[in-house]
């Protein structure tokens, strides 16, 4: 297949994708597509799932590029039958990322939806929007991800820790948030092919090492108060 048939074929589940993001994964790695005798990509089946697999796993799991890489060396040490491409994308759907999933998934959540998940009550929710720790989306819908951060504002409340010593980990995260956006606009603004893919990757390895870091300095200094 051509690249153009490719991308026919990959827009119908991602629509986002472009001739420009599949040449920055095979500069990446990620795919090897054959050249024809006059220099054009020949993309095979296997290639159309590989690039499904990545896709995938960006879209749903928001994983670094490095990690894809490695799951698809992995899997093709042991994958050479005609069932590959379906473990590719079983692999993909499954994967976890190493320090966080980034990715906002699932349908909308109401605010009714929301309150009766995460068994709060509403002015708990109306409480944590003042403060800027939950925002809704289009429509006033909400995400899974908002459901998860209800969970866990409770759970910290029924230890004590009020709704206003949140702030203090919305401030860090916009901080954070901040820093990631400093050194990804001006790759995102260059010129050259792929300019984009390669500042949204390095968003996500950034972005993962952050909370990473942010974990291990939480864990050192909850170690030190222990001592």
């Amino acid at each position: 297949m051509s690249i153009g048939s490719v991308l026919t074929l990959l827009r119908e589940d991602f629509p986002d994708v472009t001739i420009s993001k599949i040449r920055f994964l095979e500069s990446e790695g990620l795919i090897s597509p054959e050249r024809a005798p006059s220099g054009y990509r020949r993309f095979s089946q296997s290639d159309c799932e590989r690039l499904r697999f990545v896709l995938t796993a960006q879209r749903d799991r928001y994983l670094p590029l490095k990690v894809i890489k490695e799951q698809l060396e992995a899997i093709d040490h042991g994958n050479d039958g005609p069932a590959a491409g379906t473990r590719l994308l079983s692999s993909a759907r499954s994967a976890v990322a190493p320090a966080t999933d980034f990715g906002s998934r699932g349908d909308r959540v109401s605010r009714e939806s929301l309150i009766d998940r995460t068994a709060v009550d509403s002015a708990f929710v109306t409480e944590l929007q003042r403060s800027g720790l939950l925002t809704p989306g289009p429509a006033g819908f909400f995400d899974e991800d908002a459901v998860r951060l209800v969970e866990a504002a409770a759970a910290l409340a029924s230890y004590g820790v009020e709704t206003r010593h949140l702030r203090a980990f919305k401030v860090s995260a916009d901080r954070e948030a901040g820093l990631v956006a400093q050194i990804a606009s001006p790759i995102a603004k260059g010129k050259g092919t792929g300019a984009r893919d390669r500042a949204e990757e390095l968003v996500r390895e950034i972005a993962a090492l952050s909370v990473t870091l942010h974990t291990q300095l939480v864990k050192a200094a909850v170690r030190d108060v222990l001592d």
